[in-house]
């Protein structure tokens, strides 16, 4: 599942339109109502990775100070967080450049809730739109002129101050996915 494939990946994660992930990190505890009725796909993506223990070990490995925080590289799983705070290459490659070995179709256009705001949950990409995979990231503010590019899929309710006090080298400890009214 992992290795690389250029077709767009439909995860099979059954999502039910209640989830909200759990993100424990070494700076505490984030909880984020995800939005599975404007961006289905990306739901179910990080579920299913989450659920799989994919994102456990992780490094966040980009920090903009008013801007965003981004983790989710497998790369930095076997990195110390000195060496990703110092841009170092890990075993696997450099931060910022790895993924699930697939990509998910963007869902910014259809999402009528697509709106980058504090604390909003959105998935990375490079160049090409429909090239996401696990790399996400929180915005430490609003963000607005990321809406017409980039997917949102989840809402922080709980936990805005520890999104504002990660860094690079903070370790995302589990992810768990809980079903909540």
């Amino acid at each position: 599942m992992f290795g690389f494939t250029p077709e767009l990946y439909t995860p099979e994660f059954p999502v039910q339109g209640d989830e909200v992930a759990v993100i424990d990190t070494t700076k505490g505890t984030i909880r984020v109502k995800l939005d599975a009725d404007g961006a289905p796909i990306h739901v179910a993506n990080f579920c299913e990775l989450a659920t799989m223990g994919f994102y456990d070990g992780i490094k966040f490995h980009r920090y903009v100070p008013g801007f965003v925080i981004q983790g989710g590289d497998p790369n930095t799983r076997d990195m110390s967080p000195e060496d990703v705070i110092a841009g170092k290459p890990g075993p696997d490659g450099m931060p910022g450049t790895g993924g699930p070995g697939y990509r998910i179709k963007a869902e910014f256009a259809t999402n009528p809730r697509n709106s980058h705001v504090d604390g909003a949950l959105a998935m990375a990409r490079s160049q090409h739109p429909d090239s996401a995979g696990s790399q996400f990231y929180f915005c430490l503010g609003p963000q607005h002129a990321l809406d017409s590019g980039y997917t949102v899929f989840g809402t922080t309710v709980e936990g805005l101050d520890v999104i504002g006090a990660l860094r690079v080298g903070d370790e995302i400890r589990h992810i768990d996915i809980v079903h909540e009214a």
